[in-house]
């Protein structure tokens, strides 16, 4: 895992159910960066993406 996110809650979305799904963590201690994450592996690689992508990557989810 990378150590950015070692203690970082990841959340994924309410409408998600019990189902594996992406789980995402943005935290004050990552303003540059946003960490997702498979659900089903937790300990895995964090893949990290800019905050605009993703702003862009949600923006149509609204």
């Amino acid at each position: 895992m990378n150590p950015l996110f070692k203690d970082t809650d990841f959340r994924k979305a309410s409408g998600s159910g019990t189902g594996d799904c992406v789980e995402v963590a943005i935290t004050e201690h990552t303003t540059d960066v946003v960490g997702l994450r498979d659900s089903k592996n937790p300990r895995s690689t964090v893949l990290l993406i800019a905050p605009g992508e993703w702003l862009a990557l949600t923006g149509g989810a609204l």
